[in-house]
């Protein structure tokens, strides 16, 4: 992802999150360095995946895919790119936060293996407030 996909994420961003990160989220992640990458159809932006990568591990930050190219493989190619870069940059652990209610990416994180480590009350705030599940997965 480059600035110029940063407003076509932030649309999809805004589509499939309850609370969405702000537009300066994403300016800001770009700037500190954070890893990101972005799956595309031809030339459109179908999805995006976010991460920090510190010593040995790597932190999911947001993925999100449009609505209409759920459950059609961009979420999975994202998340294989993510394993095989985590893993030739050394990493030997992946963790997220999910919200607790969000069965759907729960389960998607569960067919990768991931395992519930812990649970944030209230985590989430606004007009959707919801507990985290944070999940980990050794690699």
């Amino acid at each position: 992802m480059d600035q110029s996909d940063l407003e076509i994420a932030y649309k999809i961003e805004k589509e499939v999150n309850p609370t969405p990160w702000s537009k300066n989220n994403f300016f800001s992640s770009l700037e500190v360095g954070h890893h990101s990458m972005v799956c595309k159809e031809g030339n459109k932006i179908v999805g995006f995946l976010i991460y920090s990568f510190v010593k040995n591990e790597s932190h999911l930050l947001n993925i999100s895919v449009k609505k209409k190219w759920q459950g059609r493989g961009a979420g999975k190619l994202l998340m294989d790119t993510l394993l095989k870069q985590s893993k030739a940059l050394g990493a030997c652990k992946i963790f997220l936060e999910v919200r607790s209610k969000n069965i759907k990416a729960i389960d998607f994180y569960k067919k990768y293996k991931f395992t519930k480590d812990a649970v944030r009350l209230n985590y989430y705030s606004g007009k959707n407030p919801d507990d985290a599940m944070l999940m980990s997965l050794n690699i």
